[in-house]
Parts: structure tokens; C-alpha cells; sequence
């Protein structure tokens, strides 16, 4: 809470005390004709609520940075998700998850990778010159960094030959197995 808020509060308070302790206006309140109808405003102003979408979620998890399609087709496989911390390299994201999607009832080599966190420009600054050193291909497109993997060393590629891959925005940064995954990430933070 902020400093202000208990005087803000107070000032309020006041007011509506004031308020409700002033005179009565001695004016009549004039009443429609009979023949009028009086619409209720709360009608036109409220939206219709739409059930199918979940309410946004205060902090990001497995189930909500990717898209709900997603969430579904990999649950309808038996899959699920278990969540790890974010790192790039050495550098933690102190403000985001890793999801790793597998059905982790079986040994298997079969599963998706999806992460996204919240980094400051430094942060930022740090865990690209790191992939830089470390092999990974960097690539542009308008203001979105990307960082590849060499393809030579990539486990799975997808239809362009890009595997994993890091995305930088402004204050975010996603990651995904391929390149292609990042599409299916719509964390917006």
C-alpha cells in the first residue's frame, strides 16, 4: 500500500461524511409521466460476459502463457506440465518459468518446451551477450531479438531449421524448442 493511500482514504471519508450529513435539497424530485419508460443504465453499459475465456491471471503459469488451444491439445495427449525456473545460461530470470510438456508417466524423449519471463535491460543485455559467446546464431526482426541454437548441434528443428530459440522484447523474453513454438507463447506480462 502506498504512503498515500491511508491519506487519500481519510480525504474520502471525509467528503462522503460531509455529504451525508448536508441539508436535504427541499426541491421535489419531478417523476416521469406515466407514459414514459425509464430504461435502466446499467444495461447498455454492461458487456456481454464471455464464459469460454478464462479471467487473466496475475502471474504467469504453464497453462497461461500459452494459448489455450495449445493447453488443450497437449492435455488431451495425457501430457502435463512441470515448471522450473527460467535461466538463460548462467543468468536466472528472476521473473519468469520454464514449462516443460511431457507425459512424465513414461520414459520418453518426447515433450515441448515453453518459457517466458519479465528482464530489465540489463538482465537483458547480460543473457544476450552470453548466447553470443556461447555459439548461439542472433537474428533480427523489426525490434524482437532472436537467439538460435546452431542448428549442427539442435536435438529437433522445426520446418525452417530453427531449434531452440530465445525471443528479447521489450522487458520479456520468450523461449521454445523451435523458433515456430514462440507463436504459441502469448504471455504479454
Amino acid at each position: 500500500m502506498s504512503p498515500r493511500t491511508p491519506l487519500a482514504f481519510s480525504a474520502l471519508a471525509a467528503v462522503l461524511l460531509l455529504a451525508s450529513c448536508s441539508a436535504p435539497d427541499p426541491t421535489p424530485t419531478p417523476t416521469p409521466p406515466a407514459s414514459t419508460s425509464v430504461e435502466p443504465t446499467t444495461a447498455a453499459t454492461t458487456a456481454p460476459v464471455d464464459d469460454a475465456t478464462p479471467a487473466p491471471s496475475a502471474e504467469p503459469t504453464c497453462k497461461t502463457i500459452i494459448t489455450p488451444g495449445t493447453v488443450d491439445a497437449l492435455t488431451s495427449q495425457g501430457w502435463t506440465a512441470k515448471q522450473e525456473e527460467l535461466r538463460i545460461g548462467e543468468t536466472l530470470i528472476e521473473d519468469g518459468l520454464l514449462c516443460m510438456w511431457a507425459d512424465f508417466s513414461t520414459a520418453s524423449d518426447h515433450g515441448q518446451m515453453y518459457g517466458w519471463g519479465a528482464l530489465d535491460a540489463r538482465t537483458s543485455d547480460v543473457a544476450q551477450s552470453n548466447l553470443k559467446r556461447d555459439g548461439w546464431l542472433r537474428s533480427t526482426e523489426g525490434d524482437l531479438v532472436y537467439f538460435t541454437e546452431d542448428p549442427a548441434y539442435a536435438i529437433a528443428t522445426d520446418d525452417d531449421g530453427f531449434g531452440m530459440t530465445y525471443e528479447f522484447g521489450d522487458g520479456w523474453v520468450k523461449f521454445a524448442d523451435t523458433k515456430q513454438g514462440l507463436l504459441l507463447i502469448e504471455w504479454k506480462g
